[in-house]
């Protein structure tokens, strides 16, 4: 049986629901998509800065397009599961830029991104997502646009009006064709029901020690969970571990925990 991109879309919007929240655990290439689906995932996330350290640049809008949609459709190609992409602010300085980028997103076969307002005005990832909402009507395709909003993840501004400049962020991203607000950085159980609360769409957050667990964070509302660039940066701390071990004390034993070998061939030799 082929699945489809409209399957496939219509699956992955169906998944964001309190009841049982989306858990991604993001990938950020090939090999880290077939070992998060084999483990169970029902959906595959990139994370971009993952993806950006994989391809040899630092996160932050700095890796070129092309490369960035390359990996996208490798990564489709590979998996059964619905993906989606994180394209950052959307690979371009314009709006005609993140067409650009939605229309390459599309062709991959991603059903769903994430585009981030960052230190961007609020208005100018508005325009971002509208025009990105407009890319994918124009080809008919269904896809998830999920807004981040970064004023807990980066801390700009009060403290005390920081929820309230969330909110106001989210009703406006909504209105702009946001079908998700992903808000990273915010772990405190009131603020993540207050957001889940007054905000219309799915709400996602950013997990990772500390935070409440996927079925009490979908308990306060919260739609979908997601690593981030979490399990990057521990794959990357088990390559300096073993890498310390080797130089400092000769020994091995940081390898002991490793995916067995076979096991990892084998999802790289499956047909896909």
């Amino acid at each position: 049986m082929i699945v489809t991109q409209p399957d496939n879309a219509r699956l992955f919007r169906s998944l964001h629901t309190p009841t049982e929240p989306l858990a991604l655990a993001n990938a950020w290439d090939v090999a880290s998509a077939l070992v998060i689906e084999a483990a169970g995932a029902s959906a595959i996330a990139t994370t971009s800065a993952g993806v950006a350290w994989s391809l040899g640049c630092p996160d932050g809008d700095i890796l070129p397009r092309d490369r960035a949609l390359e990996l996208i459709g490798r990564i489709v190609a590979a998996v059964a599961v619905p993906v989606t992409a994180d394209i950052e602010g959307g690979y371009g300085k314009n709006a005609a830029d993140v067409a650009e980028t939605i229309a390459g997103v599309l062709a991959a076969g991603a059903v769903g991104v994430n585009i981030e307002d960052g230190t961007r005005p609020p208005t100018e990832l508005a325009a971002r997502l509208a025009t990105a909402r407009q890319t994918a009507d124009r080809t008919g395709a269904d896809l998830f646009l999920n807004a981040r909003i970064d004023t807990f993840l980066s801390g700009p501004g009060d403290p005390d009006t920081r929820l309230k400049e969330t909110l106001s962020r989210a009703h406006m991203y909504v209105d702009a064709g946001a079908d998700g607000i992903f808000v990273p950085g915010v772990t405190d159980t009131a603020t993540i029901a207050a957001l889940a609360r007054d905000i219309s769409v799915p709400l996602n957050v950013m997990a990772g020690p500390g935070t409440p667990t996927v079925a009490e964070l979908g308990a306060l509302g919260v739609a979908r969970v997601s690593l981030g660039s979490g399990v990057a940066q521990v794959a990357y701390a088990a390559a300096r571990r073993a890498a310390k071990d080797l130089f400092g004390t000769g020994g091995y034993d940081s390898l002991a925990d490793g995916m067995a070998f076979p096991e990892l061939n084998a999802l790289l030799s499956e047909p896909h």
